[in-house]
């Protein structure tokens, strides 16, 4: 199945024929950034203005709008202007659920590193729990390696998601 994406590259708006897998992954491309996220998360509760996303998320205004512009082009938010406020708001009710169903794969990705931190500690209730499917690389520093998954857990702070498997390339043994 092919499905036509705008192909808004150095300015041209030209429709293209992609593989529905192809435009998946483009979605999701577009959905990898962590401010980006942060805004999908904020946004679930309601239309919010530029003001009180800013103040949420805590970075330079010129960064959060270069986020938001990707997110409005895209079409996953919308923006309206109500006098000198730019008011956002999600585009729909399934970015929300899609951010509900992130959340329910992370916590069960993250019971599964627990468990089998657990196990290498020798604290694990010996249930041979090892589906370990993000794993956390090296546990012998087994202080970075729990901080890692409780970040992780913390879908607030989307800069420690988007480290969720990567932490074995920073731990010292």
């Amino acid at each position: 199945m092919k499905v036509g994406l705008l192909d808004e590259r150095r300015g041209v708006r030209s429709v293209l024929q992609v593989p529905l897998y192809q435009a998946k992954a483009d979605f999701f491309r577009m959905l990898g950034h962590p401010v980006r996220i942060r805004v999908l998360e904020l946004l679930q509760d309601g239309p919010m203005p530029v003001r009180d996303l800013l103040a949420a998320i805590e970075i330079e205004p010129s960064s959060l709008s270069q986020q938001l512009a990707v997110l409005r082009r895209s079409g996953i938010v919308t923006a309206t202007r109500n006098g000198s406020t730019v008011v956002y708001a999600l585009a729909g009710g399934d970015v929300a659920e899609l951010m509900r169903a992130a959340r329910r794969i992370l916590t069960e990705m993250l019971a599964g590193q627990q468990d089998l931190l657990d196990e290498l500690r020798g604290t694990g209730s010996g249930t041979g729990s090892t589906s370990n499917t993000g794993s956390t690389g090296s546990t012998a520093n087994s202080g970075r390696a729990t901080e890692s998954t409780a970040n992780t857990a913390n879908t607030a702070n989307t800069a420690n998601t988007a480290n969720t498997g990567t932490t074995g390339s920073r731990e010292k043994a």
